[in-house]
């Protein structure tokens, strides 16, 4: 992990190196779910394919694990994953002032609005 570290880690605080660690594992966990999602999708063999989705779903925890404890331990995270968590639409224009009062969008070209994530029914 220390080579990692952008700056001297006897410089750091210990919460910077345990975020630094948190924020590394979600990293891994994620990559491990995108292997293993490759893996259960590439692969023509049925028992093979049960071990390995049983792998990924075991990822996807790990990686819902560690981001839990980045909420609890960086309020700014904890702001930005209430805000934009389990909604049916997110505005990324729509910003708020440091009372968490509605501010105005910041004006760009084009529309930053994600809109619906959910499928289009055809």
């Amino acid at each position: 992990m220390a080579a990692s570290l952008h700056e001297a880690r006897e410089e750091l605080p210990p919460r910077t190196v345990e975020m630094h660690r948190a924020l590394l594992s979600l990293i891994e966990e994620l990559e491990a779910v995108d292997w293993y999602a490759q893996r259960v999708a590439a692969s023509k063999d049925d028992a093979l394919k049960q071990v390995l989705s049983h792998s990924l779903e075991e990822e996807k925890e790990h990686a819902c694990m560690t981001l839990e404890w980045i909420r609890r331990n960086d309020p700014g995270f904890h702001k930005s994953l209430r805000r934009f968590l389990f909604r049916d639409e997110v505005d990324i224009t729509q910003h708020e002032d440091e009372d968490g009062e509605p501010a105005a969008p910041i004006v760009l070209e084009g529309s930053l609005g994600i809109g619906s994530l959910r499928a289009e029914a055809s």
